[in-house]
């Protein structure tokens, strides 16, 4: 599919309300396409908002019920996760549509662009993705973004869901999934590799992808403070590669880090930048973003001023509210490395942690049964609680042969102060009971943007008690 080609042509998303769908529809109803879709959300009658931001968008909604699909013309896009048995799948395969998944599309546009940069990584690659955005925009470069989270520098009243940039410049940036396998679709001109760890997939077959990933590209930034980064950064030819580390030997190292409850400063190249987002992880990611827009051809005073205007991203470490001295942060973390990183960050500072940890599923609690045990044992302190509900789950079969209890049993044998509460509401409602000023609320977890609204919930529970008290 040439880039060229998509006005006039006519697309149906399965699941348009996905974090990966959502922008890619946006993306190509701004580029003059007919997008439609249906989600199982929106006949839930979860997250209204969104929905009518994608109308508001041009992406005309249907029940998923096989309505939507009239026509073998369009090209049905879903994901793997869409069962064979949905009416719109039924519907696509009587009328003979043509299918694409979520990564096919996505890479087709990626490749068809004139400077594809690709974000990869176990974690945060939305933030580094988020941090591009912003520098490249502010360079005038006026990029194409697909990100898998709301960016707060370009969100506002008319675009609440700004998971995507839609623009007529050479840059078309976006996160590369490693889980599935499709980063092997995506061919960059500029390659991104934030770091290597454990999540979906062993270590090994990891690197196979990663490796691959930086190989095709013209130039890959890498995070030399990644054993595994640096071991794949070390195979490719010198003049094609630009390292970044907190510490040590790299291109980009650097000085003077210091760090606030929701901001963090350092010195790189002369110059001080402070970022509007906490912790040294931002730090590291400020450097990737700062290294993939200079391989861009950005220069480095612009790109150093404009990762200063960075606001964040929704869930991304979210401060939602505070009420009765105690804050309600919203947070991604959902494997070990995000959730250590959120933990780190918050324990630079005094005060207790009361953590609600949604999994995002049961397949992933058995594969990172033991790596989140450790993360939680060694992150909370002596006097920090942690409540699992159980996992999200919206349907279709599913093996549950570890469950938020075995992790909770876990952490507790391991000394960790947890408590397992089946129900999601009453997870929030204990640790609301629980808050006294000077806590810190976190709630963490992945594929349900419900948790934001749950968030907002429990920041209005805290005022109304201490009101009520």
């Amino acid at each position: 599919m040439q880039d060229g080609n998509i006005a006039g042509q006519s697309f149906f998303f399965v699941g348009v309300g996905g974090s990966g769908m959502m922008p890619l529809a946006m993306i190509l109803a701004g580029r003059g396409a007919i997008v439609a879709g249906s989600d199982r959300g929106l006949d839930q009658g979860r997250v209204p908002a969104k929905f009518a931001d994608l109308q508001a968008k041009g992406v005309q909604l249907f029940p998923q019920d096989g309505s939507g699909i009239v026509s073998a013309d369009q090209i049905v896009v879903a994901s793997a996760a869409v069962e064979v048995t949905v009416a719109d799948m039924v519907a696509a395969d009587r009328l003979g549509c043509r299918r694409m998944s979520r990564a096919e599309l996505n890479a087709a546009l990626f490749n068809a662009s004139r400077l594809p940069i690709g974000v990869a990584g176990t974690s945060g690659k939305s933030t580094v993705t988020g941090m591009i955005a912003r520098i490249l925009h502010d360079a005038g470069l006026d990029p194409t973004v697909m990100n898998g989270a709301v960016m707060k520098d370009f969100a506002g009243a008319d675009r609440p869901f700004a998971s995507a940039l839609v623009g007529t410049g050479d840059p078309y940036v976006s996160e590369v999934d490693e889980s599935d396998g499709s980063i092997a679709l995506y061919t960059p001109r500029v390659a991104v590799l934030n770091n290597v760890s454990l999540d979906h997939k062993s270590l090994d077959e990891l690197n196979v992808l990663f490796g691959d990933f930086i190989a095709k590209a013209g130039h890959a930034v890498v995070n030399a403070g990644n054993p595994d980064a640096a071991a794949l950064a070390m195979r490719l030819p010198r003049d094609r590669v630009t390292t970044f580390a907190l510490s040590g030997e790299a291109d980009l190292v650097p000085t003077d880090i210091e760090e606030e409850p929701f901001a963090a400063a350092f010195t790189l190249r002369g110059i001080r930048i402070r970022l509007n987002v906490p912790g040294r992880h931002n730090v590291a990611n400020a450097l990737a973003a700062i290294g993939a827009t200079l391989a861009a051809g950005v220069p480095f005073d612009t790109a150093a001023a404009a990762i200063a205007r960075y606001t964040g991203l929704k869930r991304r470490f979210d401060l939602v509210g505070e009420a009765g001295g105690v804050a309600v942060i919203d947070d991604f973390g959902h494997n070990p490395d995000k959730i250590a990183a959120t933990l780190a960050t918050l324990h630079a500072f005094p005060g207790r942690l009361l953590v609600l940890f949604q999994p995002h599923g049961y397949g992933p609690l058995k594969t990172m049964r033991r790596e989140l045990v450790e993360t939680f044992t060694q992150g909370l302190g002596p006097d920090d609680l942690l409540v699992l509900p159980d996992p999200v789950y919206q349907g279709g079969t599913v093996s549950r042969e570890v469950t938020s209890a075995d992790i909770i049993s876990d952490v507790a044998v391991s000394g960790g102060n947890a408590r397992y509460i089946p129900d999601r509401a009453a997870a929030a409602a204990h640790l609301v009971a629980s808050a006294r000023p000077g806590d810190r609320i976190v709630i963490m977890g992945a594929r349900d943007d419900t948790l934001p609204l749950l968030a907002a919930e429990m920041v209005a529970q805290l005022g109304t008690r201490d009101s009520v008290g």
